[in-house]
């Protein structure tokens, strides 16, 4: 338990101080932003997709440690794969931070399974989430996007998650 935490704290620490794909595209064929009242992150999407793959996306915007790094983590997750395996991956993630999801049974979380832990902070869910929740509004021509009320995303479900 003890390497697990310190692996989560080291790649949230790397993450957060050197985050990959930050920035903005454009121009960009999808973008949605996305806020989280309750600590105040607000991140912004832009991806560009080729016929039906992610060819290139990014976020910026001012958020704390765990929602920087998820959504770092999330655009290398993401780049170069269908928007179908994009939006399975959110499902997954989503199920995974709430702890809906199995890590045993088949999935495509991969190294994405160091945030596994954030479901034992339930005040951090929603800043790991919000990224996740923000590309999906993006592949689906939604603007914008909270985590609050009915578009939170732990009480209003995205798919099946």
């Amino acid at each position: 338990m003890a390497d697990y935490k310190a692996l989560y704290q080291e790649v949230i620490l790397d993450h957060n101080k050197k985050p990959r794909n930050f920035g903005i595209i454009s121009p960009a064929s999808h973008h949605a932003d996305g806020h989280n009242p309750l600590c105040g992150d607000h991140i912004s999407v832009t991806l560009n997709l080729a016929g039906d793959s992610v060819d290139a996306i990014a976020f910026q915007g001012e958020s704390c440690a765990i929602c920087k790094a998820s959504a770092s983590m999330m655009t290398v997750a993401v780049k170069g794969k269908t928007r179908a395996d994009a939006e399975t991956l959110t499902q997954e993630f989503l199920a995974m931070a709430t702890g809906k999801l199995d890590l045993d049974s088949p999935n495509q979380i991969g190294r994405l399974a160091v945030f596994a832990g954030v479901r034992d902070l339930p005040t951090r869910v929603k800043c790991a989430i919000l990224p996740w929740h923000t590309l999906h509004a993006a592949l689906n021509s939604v603007a914008s996007t909270s985590t609050e009320a009915e578009d939170d995303p732990m009480h209003a479900a995205i798919g099946n998650a």
